[in-house]
């Protein structure tokens, strides 16, 4: 079964087409610039057989990207997609686990639309095309909020009125899901034992988002994000944890304008703000290093950004009890030597002991990079949301062919 996973953000549209249940990678690539037009082209970078090919083609949306995507994939004999598996960012309170899209399954995804404005309509956008154009191809939709599903009461609810929490919805419902159950099931199968079995704590740390997931006999019990992703660590542009009564200050100096408000904490803070100079906590690293000018500045940036994560590190490490691992991934958990050392250091008491060496050169992933004599075992593990996402589609498939084969 060939099965196309397609990951829809606000003016992009990534894809990679998997052969299941061999997990072979048949073909990838990314359509960019999707929408109105812009300075440069849109183009699709296509990548097949270790070969990339770029192709500058209109996409006025994510239909017509679809469509050329499809058309590319074509072009090569077995590259025709099965079924389609979609990332959807927020389930709500409606999607504990992922499912068959059906006129049930839309009715409920349109309910939930507005609860991530940047990646819930293109992708609802996207499905409703998909169905018109391919009517008799399953698409199933894996949602990023599932895997926190098991986040029990205490760690999710929100001391507000209950009016409140019960009509709006408002609860934490963690983010980055499909990444930290991947890295989980990946570190259960390289410690050789079941993931029912595992307990955890995945630090998710990429160049933009990131977050900290707390896992208990390989669910999970906590997650850094919460109602938004902009609770929690701090990141590229986000401000994380923050005092209530700053956004209420917000609202009054911006004359109540709440999209005004939701760019200072969503876009113009965190490293960016902290730095004056980048979004990225490696080009901080690189300039601390470098002897330039603001050194003081960057070197705050970084105790800021390295001692948020430490603090849900180690509050993390308590709540999961007697852990077997910390999983660094994504693309500073897993390239940057000098975030694992500084997070890691001096946390013995809790049973974490860095090599040194191993870590400054991890080698080929998935490895340890833990001392031999370490409790908890220190793992950088690769990330794969789209395999997730295709190992996903592929079970709930096989689920329901069983079940029309009862019935």
């Amino acid at each position: 079964m060939n099965v196309l996973v397609l990951n829809c953000g606000s003016s992009s549209l990534k894809y990679r087409l998997i052969a299941m249940p061999a997990e072979k990678e048949l073909a990838s690539g990314e359509a960019q610039r999707v929408g109105p037009p812009t300075a440069e082209p849109a183009r699709i970078c296509h990548r097949v057989a270790g070969t990339e090919q770029v192709v500058e083609v209109d996409m006025p949306n994510h239909a017509t990207a679809f469509d050329q995507i499809t058309k590319l994939l074509t072009q090569v004999d077995g590259l025709t997609p099965d079924v389609l598996g979609h990332r959807f960012v927020h389930g709500g309170n409606r999607f504990r686990r992922s499912v068959i899209i059906d006129g049930d399954t839309m009715e409920g995804l349109l309910a939930v639309k507005d609860m991530a404005p940047l990646h819930n309509p293109p992708t609802i956008g996207l499905i409703e095309a998909c169905r018109q154009s391919y009517p008799d191809m399953p698409q199933v939709a894996v949602f990023d909020t599932a895997f926190h599903s098991t986040i029990p009461s205490y760690a999710s609810t929100y001391a507000l009125p209950e009016r409140v929490r019960n009509d709006l919805g408002i609860r934490k419902y963690g983010f980055h899901g499909t990444s930290h159950q991947y890295v989980a099931t990946e570190a259960a199968k390289y410690l050789g034992k079941p993931l029912r079995q595992l307990n955890a704590v995945s630090c998710h740390l990429g160049s933009g988002g990131a977050s900290l997931c707390a896992i208990v006999r390989g669910r999970s019990v906590d997650n850094t994000m919460g109602y938004s992703p902009l609770q929690g660590l701090i990141m590229s542009t986000r401000c994380g944890d923050l005092d209530p009564a700053v956004t209420l200050q917000l609202l009054h100096d911006h004359g109540t304008d709440p999209d005004a408000v939701e760019k200072v904490l969503n876009q113009r803070s965190g490293v960016l703000s902290l730095s004056g100079t980048s979004a990225d906590i490696r080009d901080v690293l690189a300039g601390m290093s470098s002897g330039g000018k603001d050194q003081e500045r960057l070197q705050t940036t970084a105790d800021l950004y390295l001692w948020r994560i430490r603090k849900y590190l180690g509050a993390y490490l308590a709540a999961v009890d007697k852990p077997d691992a910390v999983i660094f991934t994504d693309t500073i958990g897993e390239t940057m030597p000098a975030v694992r050392y500084a997070l890691c250091a001096d946390m013995e008491w809790f049973g974490l002991h860095l090599d040194p060496r191993r870590n400054a050169s991890p080698g080929k992933l998935p490895t340890d990079i833990s001392a031999d004599s370490s409790p908890v075992r220190v793992l950088v593990i690769q990330t794969n949301e789209e395999l997730a996402i295709a190992r996903q589609t592929y079970a709930v498939l096989r689920v329901s062919s069983k079940a029309l084969v009862r019935s």
